[in-house]
């Protein structure tokens, strides 16, 4: 018979099985781990953190491992006591979901389940999309917000065809270009100095919608504030401030979407902002296409452009008006101690009160887990003295300069110094917009089928080549060969960049990072892509002139292949990989992995090219890995 559970701040380590609530089970465990922390004295110190960080991950890869169904029995009717959940229905389905959350796939093992609940659970894991109407709610308002920023971005592509001849900073001289650069790059200075790290302070005070509603509100207003301009400086205020809003906005949004999601679906989610976003561009470009041809009135000069510029508030707009129609964050709720609120919230983006309580106590366990350990109280310092984070930090950040944004934020002017009339150039950029929304969708499916890795190392030599091909088209003598070969270029960069390094970064940050330094490195990743974004922004008119356009695209074209390297040598793969086989991938030394990159490419050669029979050593033996990790699974007993 086990002992009565009792809550406690941190996570029981369960070794002993049917005793392991008990204050002397917690006593014993403390001694254990000390005990077997003090056995590797005679390791180095370096080996010892190792350890304490490996276990620290077991727990949090799985919270739950390792209790028997009694015990987790026990355990959710005692959280829902302590939250003061004590409606029979409720505490009923604490009981039974803290059984399922040890392993939701094993439902049918689960002892006393009605027949209308094991019909929602077959149905959850047989048709991952059969999802309440309430939680699709929430999927249209984060692909809207998604919009919100990929309209932000793109209506001064063709706006400032207008507004830097208004401005007077249209001419090739070095200060035009500086300060129409700077106009058009502020919004992701202001992301990247101020922005991305307001997620943090605006999530802690107002929750996840609230801060939404905040961030849209900021992009609304500095939208309209853009219409309204009448200097460089002026804009360039205008648009610094509108960064302070899709920094949050873009740091939040994917996080909201996750937590409301139930697991089988929250990484097709994720790739949802990525798709809306690359939506979101193409309704930039088709808003600046309609609006080319609103003439100006007897007191308004340069009313299209700044239509135009203004347009970009209504997906905004529309996100106010619905936010609050959907629930808060179940996790927010939790950790404001609000553990009743965030029950009705999970029960109204679950079909049962069951599959509710099931996710609601398994977060609840991992936000004990991530408070209980002791690693990390210098996470942003051990995202680079941790060999382990230092490895996945260079491999994500290594992904985010391949040129895309040159043409996101450029493409009307680059096919206007190609010959294209305005009108023409700005069809052409819709184009371009079309292509990289429909060549994202499918994403969704190639991204966990060929793999993170193998997405870049076929697309990033595919994305030089055609950039390539884009700039050395600007020599074609024959105007009309010349503007047909320049937009099949970018047509054909989009096709491969949407696949290939639009949606693989942002995944790739979300997963290399271990739990207790995820968010911070997310963040740190956020913010260098919008440094990036500024950089590439402000500098390419400058580089354009002294380059020009062939010179310009080879620039960028080299930087693909200096990213294709990068993923060759320093960028292991990620894909359907557990916690402990992330923690196996990103321990192997940096040098192994660079020399076991090399490897690959005679082989590739010789086993594709000349159709040879030959073999190579993966880089590690998982098999070997998971016994390693087995040592620190012992601990708290099997998964």
């Amino acid at each position: 018979m086990a002992a009565e559970y009792e809550p406690t701040d941190g996570v029981a380590a369960p070794n002993d099985k049917e005793n392991i609530s008990s204050d002397d089970s917690k006593h014993d465990d403390a001694g254990e781990d000390a005990a077997r922390t003090k056995s590797l004295s005679s390791q180095t110190q370096k080996d010892a953190q190792a350890y304490e960080r490996n276990k620290a991950n077991a727990i949090l890869a799985n919270p739950l491992r390792g209790y028997s169904h009694a015990q987790l029995r026990k355990m959710g009717r005692s959280y829902a006591y302590t939250h003061a959940l004590v409606e029979p229905e409720d505490l009923r389905a604490f009981e039974l979901g803290a059984v399922l959350a040890q392993n939701p796939a094993a439902w049918e093992r689960c002892a006393g389940l009605r027949d209308e609940e094991k019909e929602i659970l077959r149905r959850e894991f047989a048709s991952k999309w059969a999802q309440p109407l309430l939680l699709y709610l929430v999927i249209a308002l984060c692909s809207a917000c998604a919009a919100v920023q990929g309209m932000d971005e793109t209506v001064v592509n063709g706006a400032q065809l207008f507004y830097s001849v208004h401005f007077g900073i249209s001419g090739p001289d070095a200060r035009s270009t500086w300060l129409l650069g700077l106009t058009n790059s502020a919004p992701y200075l202001g992301c990247a100095l101020l922005g991305s790290w307001l997620a943090i302070p605006l999530n802690t005070r107002f929750g996840r919608r609230g801060t939404v509603f905040i961030t849209c509100v900021f992009s609304a207003l500095a939208c309209c504030w853009q219409g309204f301009t009448n200097t460089w400086w002026h804009m360039f205020v205008a648009r610094f401030a509108l960064g302070l809003g899709i920094g949050p906005k873009s740091a939040t949004v994917p996080i909201y979407a996750a937590e409301c999601a139930p697991p089988e679906i929250r990484g097709a989610l994720v790739m949802q902002w990525q798709c809306f976003t690359a939506f979101g561009i193409m309704c930039g470009y088709a808003a600046d296409l309609a609006l080319y041809r609103v003439p100006d009135t007897h007191n308004i000069t340069g009313l299209n452009w700044r239509l135009m510029m203004a347009s970009a508030m209504l997906p905004a707009v529309l996100v106010v008006c619905f936010v609050f129609l959907v629930p808060e964050s179940p996790r927010w709720y939790m950790s404001k101690n609000r553990h009743a609120s965030a029950f009705e919230s999970m029960c109204r983006l679950r079909f049962c009160k069951l599959q509710a309580a099931r996710d609601q106590f398994y977060m609840h366990k991992g936000l004990e887990a991530e408070s209980a350990t002791v690693l990390g109280r210098n996470k942003f310092a051990e995202l680079i003295t941790v060999p382990r984070n230092r490895r996945a930090m260079q491999a994500s950040e290594l992904l985010i300069f391949c040129g895309i944004n040159v043409i996101a934020y450029y493409s009307s002017a680059v096919f206007v110094s190609g010959g294209f009339s305005e009108l023409s150039a700005l069809a052409a950029s819709l184009g371009f917009g079309i292509i990289n929304f429909l060549f994202a969708i499918p994403a969704i499916y190639t991204i966990d089928t060929f793999g993170r890795r193998n997405l870049l190392l076929a697309t990033f030599p595919l994305m030089s080549v055609f950039l390539l091909f884009t700039g050395f088209a600007f020599w074609i003598p024959d105007q009309t060969a010349r503007v047909g070969c320049i937009a099949l270029g970018i047509y054909l960069f989009g096709i491969v960049y949407s696949p290939g390094g639009g949606p693989v970064p942002f995944t790739y940050s979300a997963e290399a990072y271990p739990l207790y330094v995820r968010t911070y490195g997310m963040s740190l990743a956020t913010a260098t892509t919008w440094f990036f974004n500024f950089v590439l922004s402000i500098s390419w008119p400058s580089l354009l002139g002294a380059f020009k356009p062939q010179g310009a695209f080879g620039w960028y074209a080299a930087w693909n292949m200096v990213g294709w390297f990068g993923a060759l040598t320093i960028m292991p793969e990620t894909k359907a990989r557990s916690l402990e086989e992330l923690d196996a991938v990103f321990s192997v030394p940096t040098h192994e992995q660079v020399a076991h990159g090399l490897k690959e490419v005679p082989f590739f050669f010789q086993r594709y090219i000349l159709r040879r029979d030959v073999e190579m050593k993966p880089l590690i033996d998982f098999e070997k890995a998971r016994q390693h990790a087995g040592e620190t699974e012992e601990i708290f007993g099997d998964a």
